[in-house]
């Protein structure tokens, strides 16, 4: 038979654990967002952040070309939050607080791309990786 303390340590060790639980995927969410991949195919380098969006594009030999793609897809991006606020107030237009939380989540996610008037001159091209150009400005 178990006595009054006994309950209350099981209860003590159960919260002990879902703490030490919610720590540990509290630092995995944490790592998980810093996570970004890179990959290669001939010209072309193509770097994603964790949640899967293009945070830098080179091409060899075409610095010009990859701003102007990573600069576009930015601005197209930037236009998500309005048109899914469209659809939301044309569905579900009465329930304002979902249609702000979500919408807010989408212009945090995808801002308007700040845009350089002074970008860096284009550094030589060579046939190894230095060669390619860094479009990181956003």
């Amino acid at each position: 038979m178990t006595g009054p303390g006994s309950s209350s340590a099981g209860i003590d060790a159960w919260v002990a654990q879902a703490k030490a639980k919610a720590e540990r995927y509290q630092e995995m969410r944490a790592q998980a967002q810093q996570i970004s991949v890179t990959d290669t195919e001939g010209p072309v380098t193509v770097t994603i952040d964790s949640s899967g969006n293009v945070t830098d594009l080179r091409i060899k030999d075409h610095d010009e070309l990859a701003r102007a793609v990573l600069l576009t897809m930015r601005r197209a991006q930037a236009r998500l939050p309005e048109r899914l606020a469209e659809v939301m107030a044309e569905t579900i237009g009465d329930d304002r607080q979902t249609v702000d939380t979500i919408v807010g989540n989408y212009r945090a996610k995808f801002p308007e791309p700040q845009v350089d008037e002074n970008p860096p001159p284009p550094r030589p091209g060579t046939d190894d990786d230095e060669g390619f150009g860094s479009v990181m400005d956003r």
